[in-house]
């Protein structure tokens, strides 16, 4: 989004950006929610998460 922008989350509460250009947080993981801090990229996968699975079979 281009910005400024001002926000009204379900609880009635407001955020505001004066940045030009905002990324709203669709995630969750931000610490700066509901803008975007890009904090989804660094999830890591675990070991035990499961493999792909092939259904050509």
């Amino acid at each position: 989004m281009e910005g400024p922008v001002e926000l009204v989350l379900e609880d009635g509460t407001t955020h505001t950006s004066d940045r030009f250009v905002v990324a709203v947080c669709a995630c969750r993981r931000s610490k700066r929610y509901p803008f975007c801090d890009t904090s989804h990229r660094r999830r890591v996968r675990s070991d035990d998460s499961p493999e792909p699975h092939d259904d050509s079979s």
